[in-house]
């Protein structure tokens, strides 16, 4: 309870953490793979004003989503996004898995982002989720 209680006076004020939805969650994870969260917060912030949804990031050309990415870096990361916006959009009715065992199989989704997702969207416990020492 006390590091609850620190972080509620102490933790930053941060958007994907305003939010259970799963697509804004993926989104943040993966741009946060590598980069620092003052830096990306911008671009999570410009990218999902443009696509809100994963249909939207499904319908729209590879091309357009990387427009969107802006300098961000790390292409490879928003086609593989792109990729998993249409997997999920074909495959799974447009709703991002809740089970990390099916996240994982999506491109450019490790363990890590899967079980961050389904904790952070799903409410799952990731201790479960994720190897002891990888905590």
């Amino acid at each position: 309870m006390a590091l609850i209680s620190w972080f509620r006076e102490n933790g930053r004020d941060l958007p994907w953490r305003r939010t259970r939805d799963p697509w804004r969650i993926l989104v943040s994870e993966v741009m946060l793979q590598q980069i620092q969260v003052v830096r990306a917060i911008p671009f999570y912030e410009r990218f999902l004003e443009r696509f809100p949804t994963v249909e939207t990031l499904s319908a729209a050309p590879l091309a357009e989503a990387i427009r969107a990415w802006g300098d961000l870096g790390r292409y490879r990361r928003v086609a593989n996004l792109h990729r998993t916006a249409r997997i999920v959009v074909e495959e799974h009715d447009g709703r991002i898995p809740a089970d990390p065992d099916v996240l994982v199989k999506l491109p450019g989704i490790g363990p890590y982002t899967a079980g961050a997702v389904a904790c952070f969207a799903f409410e799952r416990d990731v201790r479960k989720l994720v190897p002891r020492s990888s905590l």
